[in-house]
């Protein structure tokens, strides 16, 4: 599955792996230079500039007994 919608004039892109148990949140399309987990199977990924280009949940069944890969809702304010 993926989604993408508008930011600023570049596109979020949302990404949910249902094989891999993951989801994968792409803030910019800028080169990835480093990764780091931050927390047991939470991935950040960071550019050039050090900052955070992409945010990586691995495990999501896991995290969640409800969750619903194929029902996501996305709210902006």
């Amino acid at each position: 599955m993926f989604r993408s919608f508008p930011v600023k004039g570049k596109f979020m892109k949302l990404r949910v792996a249902q094989e891999a148990d993951a989801l994968y949140l792409r803030l910019d399309e800028s080169a990835i230079i480093n990764s780091e987990e931050v927390s047991p199977g939470v991935v950040l990924d960071y550019n050039d500039a050090n900052e955070v280009v992409g945010i990586e949940l691995l495990h999501l069944s896991k995290r969640s007994s409800t969750l619903n890969l194929s029902a996501l809702q996305f709210e902006t304010t």
